[in-house]
């Protein structure tokens, strides 16, 4: 699997990530490692979790690889801090104490002395920004983070973040963004203040909670279509203009002689200013699809790349275009 440098920051990350969403969730710790042992035979090495997924079991999984199934030199590992659950409802909380408490819990859930990649997982309007990065400052300084990054930060958000920490010496290395053919968002603000910033990009749901796969096509089960998680991530891209993006894919698919999720992942993947593209899997046969050999392998013709892109097009005008 290709390598690519993560920004500007030097370390290196293969182009498909593996993301830990469902791990103590609906993945158990011994399909989790069923996972990552096919995840490091497809040549991978990031693995993406945070403190809050499974309320800090997913964590608690990692960790429990590190020393059986792989050695902790062999992964970069990235975690994310500021989400918190009261009650199962999330918030955020990226104050200084927070941050240096949640550090010191991923850390101990995580069998390591240190994160490859610490990522604040979402914006704190209630805490200065500059109280926000003293904490990530420090962790940087003491070793036990090796890189910092952003998640879910707008443009405005991400080119202050980046201003501050370049000032302080230690650069952003990343933002964790959602994209994928049913979500180009990020193109209007947050790809040009990347690309301005030398800040690297990791794309998830990459394949549109699994909508671009074409797997609801055919209409949505009433098992899936009523679970909760299901209508707060898929169930919002099961509309006309999806509807669109996913025949289109299917149509490309066709004519290259490869699955869906292949098409929609190297489109992702490939796209200017991203660094990895992260998928997540529920199993292994799922995980198996995004790394076959035609899904790694697959590099996407111009033609068919523009039929997708115009198929897929975002909104754009004021004050994006100048006009």
């Amino acid at each position: 699997m290709e390598r690519r440098e993560l920004g500007r920051s030097g370390l290196k990350v293969s182009a498909i990530g593996l993301g830990t969403f469902t791990w103590g969730l609906t993945t158990k710790p011994d399909d989790a490692a069923v996972q990552v042992r096919a995840y490091l035979d497809a040549g991978g090495n990031l693995i993406d979790t945070a403190d809050v997924y499974a309320a800090g079991a997913a964590e608690t999984i990692v960790g429990g690889l590190f020393g059986t199934v792989l050695s902790r030199d062999q992964v970069v590992l990235a975690s994310k801090a500021v989400g918190v659950l009261d009650g199962g409802r999330p918030r955020s909380d990226a104050s200084a104490r927070h941050l240096r408490q949640a550090l010191d819990d991923s850390l101990r859930r995580l069998n390591t002395d240190y994160l490859d990649l610490w990522q604040l997982h979402a914006w704190d309007a209630t805490v200065p920004l500059e109280e926000t990065l003293t904490a990530v400052d420090e962790a940087l300084r003491s070793g036990r983070v090796r890189h910092a990054g952003v998640c879910n930060y707008a443009g405005w958000q991400t080119m202050k973040a980046s201003t501050l920490q370049m000032a302080k010496g230690h650069p952003l290395a990343s933002t964790q963004v959602e994209y994928s053919l049913v979500e180009r968002g990020i193109e209007r603000e947050v790809l040009p203040a990347a690309a301005d910033q030398g800040i690297g990009v990791l794309a998830w749901a990459a394949l549109g909670c699994g909508v671009l796969t074409g797997k609801y096509r055919g209409g949505v089960p009433e098992r899936r279509r009523n679970n909760p998680m299901f209508q707060a991530y898929a169930g919002q891209y099961l509309g006309d203009r999806s509807a669109a993006i996913v025949d289109t894919v299917a149509t490309v698919a066709g004519e290259l002689g490869v699955p869906p999720l292949a098409v929609a992942l190297a489109w992702v993947r490939d796209r200017p200013g991203v660094s990895c593209a992260l998928i997540g899997a529920r199993n292994i046969d799922q995980l198996r699809q995004s790394l076959a050999p035609e899904t790694d392998n697959l590099v996407l013709p111009e033609q068919a790349v523009r039929t997708l892109d115009e198929v897929s097009k975002p909104h754009r005008g004021y004050p994006e275009t100048g006009v």
